[in-house]
């Protein structure tokens, strides 16, 4: 098992702040709290810094608010000073801890992302399925709430044998243990930049299962959406006790009751937010909903552009269409401007 070599001064070094600083502040210039803290950016620069090397640094308290993205989430914000030591602890462990996973891991991965997990998902069902000659079966999964029952000693015995510095270790701890959902010890933040790493630290123990042990040719996951596909039904009927002992046993994860299905992809299969089909795939219903209700509360051209992007990753024609006849002012440059999103 290669190991990561850093030190916690490497984290801890007033050039890797600054340089931490310079990828927190983007976009964020015009909000108080970060106009606030960067008046004396210097100063707690070099505050951190010492409390960090002087192991005196403490996390701080989380300001708790409410989305829904569709459905309600409670978001934890953290203080400037810890999202900026968040971004310094990230830019030195990501890299590192990147190699690791697996290729069809897509969640908050540099290259990877949403689109590209989409069409592994339709490569892998026109490969298995021979071109759509034959049934392909899909297993789907989702872990019942994921981040809100990561468990902290699992997580940080995981780290221990990824991370042979104490130091670094020690102030993983101060992170993951300022945080805790329905008990001690349990869960992560959403909102922490450290949270999206530390999640796929902690799947990479499921992914490699999956990929090493069970030798599952066609799999991939999401955050906490996974798919497994074959032409044997009974195979995957046999796989889902396994998996549901393998996430209990190793890593005190559940698999959520309602959203564990086997279907065949000619059926149509829901998955990232959008129904697959052999030649096809339409938005979900839901999504749809989530896209319309974003631009109502937000009719702002980015907000536009953006859901015009991901339209173009399905077949969605007319609702780019009602997209650009109800904002036509953000597509009057260009005929081609959603394509290109």
């Amino acid at each position: 098992m290669i190991q990561f070599q850093g030190t916690l001064d490497d984290i801890a070094s007033v050039e890797n702040l600054l340089d931490a600083w310079t990828e927190f502040v983007v976009g964020k210039r015009g909000k108080p709290d970060v106009q606030e803290f960067s008046l004396r950016l210097m100063d707690h620069i070099f505050l951190l810094h010492r409390d960090l090397i002087s192991r005196a640094y403490r996390h701080g308290p989380y300001r708790p608010f409410n989305i829904c993205d569709p459905k309600p989430r409670n978001i934890h914000k953290a203080s400037v000073r810890d999202r900026l030591l968040h971004h310094a602890i990230y830019r030195k462990l990501y890299p590192f801890f990147d190699k690791t996973f697996i290729a069809h891991s897509y969640s908050c991965r540099v290259n990877k992302g949403t689109h590209k997990a989409l069409d592994c998902f339709d490569s892998f069902a026109r490969k298995e399925s021979t071109n759509h000659t034959k049934t392909a079966w899909v297993l789907k999964g989702d872990i019942r709430k994921f981040f809100a029952t990561i468990d902290h000693g699992v997580l940080s015995e995981i780290l221990r044998r990824r991370i042979p510095d104490e130091g670094i270790r020690w102030l993983l701890n101060e992170v993951i243990t300022s945080f805790s959902s329905t008990r001690p010890g349990v869960g992560l933040p959403l909102g922490n930049l450290t949270s999206q790493l530390l999640v796929n630290i902690y799947m990479n123990e499921f992914d490699q299962f999956m990929k090493r042990e069970m030798k599952i040719k066609y799999y991939l996951r999401y955050a906490d959406d996974f798919a497994i596909l074959s032409r044997d039904r009974r195979y995957l009927e046999n796989l889902t006790p396994q998996i549901a002992e393998f996430l209990g046993d190793q890593l005190k994860l559940a698999l959520h009751p309602g959203k564990v299905f086997i279907k065949s992809f000619a059926s149509g299969v829901d998955f990232l937010g959008w129904v697959h089909f052999p030649d096809h795939r339409v938005l979900r219903t839901a999504s749809k909903k989530r896209m319309f209700r974003g631009l109502k509360e937000h009719p702002f051209e980015l907000t536009v552009t953006s859901y015009a992007g991901m339209l173009t990753h399905g077949n969605a024609t007319r609702l780019a269409r009602q997209l650009k006849e109800k904002f036509p002012l953000f597509f009057e440059e260009s005929d081609e401007r959603v394509d290109e999103c």
